[in-house]
């Protein structure tokens, strides 16, 4: 292979990845064809099983090259979080800061890839792929077996049940709001302050608020196991 061969392998390779990464946020997985991602990569039809193996292939690593960064840097947030607390129990906002503000910076990067890349991660939360979802859990569970455990510890106090789902209500919210204005124009109609960057402090005071606030009653009672002191501990996140 000339030199010249060699130094266009990663270039078609990166262009594949971006223009899957775009046609996959525009039109969904199954929407998006071979040849539509080779046609905008400017490829020929076998580029992709070249480069990768097959379709499915090609999905994975779109994900898996942005967020194995991603989740390097949530971890690296909280490392450094939990050595600043010298063996105490760190704040459930610099948890989450750590977990979600790590990610809106990302969504925040409209110049290298980063906001594409995070609106398609949220799309994968209403677009039903068995597929994807597993493989999504797979590059999760190293990170969120360090995360939850650290809200665990940090909200002792507070139903381990109740802090999966309020994470689960955050992670909605975060894939929601960097989805875009679009839900919202829908009754605010024409909305101009849509800078990504705008999006972290609205977001993240959001989230830290849906964490503080008390615990849910049911029926007309408060959970047995949730105790007085519960609204506390969540008011001090």
């Amino acid at each position: 292979m000339s030199d010249a061969s060699r130094a266009s392998v990663p270039d078609t390779r990166d262009r594949l990845l971006d223009a899957a990464e775009a046609l996959f946020v525009e039109h969904g997985f199954e929407g998006t064809s071979t040849r539509m991602i080779t046609g905008a990569a400017r490829a020929n039809l076998a580029a992709v099983n070249y480069h990768f193996g097959s379709k499915d292939a090609l999905v994975q690593e779109v994900f898996r090259r942005r967020l194995a960064e991603l989740n390097r840097q949530r971890l690296a947030a909280l490392d450094r979080l939990e050595a600043e607390a010298s063996g105490a129990p760190v704040r459930p906002s610099g948890i989450l800061g750590a977990f979600f503000g790590t990610a809106l910076q990302l969504a925040a990067d409209t110049e290298h890839g980063g906001h594409t890349f995070m609106r398609l991660l949220g799309r994968t939360n209403t677009e039903p792929n068995a597929f994807i979802r597993q493989f999504l859990a797979e590059e999760y569970a190293g990170v969120l077996g360090r995360f939850l455990p650290a809200l665990y510890r940090a909200l002792p106090d507070v139903p381990r049940e109740e802090i999966l789902w309020r994470f689960h209500f955050m992670m909605g919210a975060m894939s929601y709001a960097i989805a875009g204005t679009d839900g919202l124009q829908l009754f605010a109609g024409r909305f101009d302050d849509a800078d990504p960057a705008r999006l972290i402090p609205r977001l993240m005071s959001f989230l830290l608020g849906g964490l503080r606030a008390p615990l849910a009653e049911f029926g007309g009672f408060r959970d047995e196991r949730a105790g007085e002191g519960d609204e506390g501990g969540l008011a001090a996140a």
